[in-house]
């Protein structure tokens, strides 16, 4: 929940002159709602892809303060983040109401970003494989092959999130290693080869490069650091 109109225009006006169809990273930036209509108009002849940071699961209807998939799409989204730490913290999303947004999303031709991860006090129970291996179970429930080849996953450790802290890049390999090798056995390896797993914990310039050069990490959530056109530019070219 960060910059007004205003502010979400310039920072989209100062990526968008900086972001250049020569990046090795496809880059991606999700702005409040009622940012997106106006920062897809300023990214609209860039490479940069629009996002959101959530939607509901019904088309239309009765649903007072909620966003369809189909508004989504008419503001220029092409992709969605669902699932956050913060939604399932602050909104109460479970794995089921995450479960049927990926559903929607995909009906409406939007690229799901699914975060899972783990509490501090889960991690030091030694729990994390088990909290995310339910996390995404039950959000690709009746999700086929198919349509989970296009997904993007989040891994973020909640305990990194907006602290400081920061999963060591063998701590962030061993978690992103271990979602790889449990899609395999709910899919297969082409399907677990075509996911992209992406690290969301407190990535920033000065750690990016060592994080992203891990084997199955693909990609960065970002946070905070995405905040200012400098620093995030400096994640784009890590």
């Amino acid at each position: 929940m960060n910059k007004t109109l205003d502010e979400a225009v310039e920072l989209a006006s100062q990526l968008s002159e900086k972001v250049t169809e020569n990046e090795k990273a496809d880059v991606v930036i999700c702005p409040p709602y009622t940012n997106l209509s106006a920062v897809a108009q300023v990214i609209k002849d860039t490479p940069i892809g629009l996002g959101a940071q959530n939607l509901f699961w019904e088309p239309k209807g009765a649903y007072t303060g909620e966003i369809s998939a189909e508004m989504l799409k008419s503001a220029g989204c092409e992709y969605v983040i669902l699932g956050h730490s913060e939604r399932r913290q602050y909104c109460y999303e479970t794995d089921e109401t995450v479960n049927k947004k990926i559903k929607r999303a995909l009906q409406a031709g939007l690229v799901p970003i699914v975060c899972v991860g783990e509490l501090l006090e889960q991690r030091k129970a030694g729990d994390t494989e088990q909290v995310v291996k339910t996390q995404i179970k039950g959000a690709f429930d009746e999700i086929v092959k198919n349509d989970v080849k296009t997904i993007i996953i989040a891994y973020e450790p909640v305990w990194a999130i907006g602290t400081g802290e920061v999963a060591t890049p063998q701590q962030a390999q061993d978690v992103h290693k271990f979602i790889r090798t449990l899609l395999a056995n709910l899919y297969d390896e082409e399907a677990a080869s075509c996911v992209r797993i992406q690290y969301g914990g407190s990535m920033k310039p000065a750690n990016a490069a060592e994080l992203l050069a891990r084997p199955d990490i693909d990609g960065g959530l970002i946070g905070g650091a995405s905040l200012d056109a400098e620093s995030f530019l400096g994640i784009v070219r890590a």
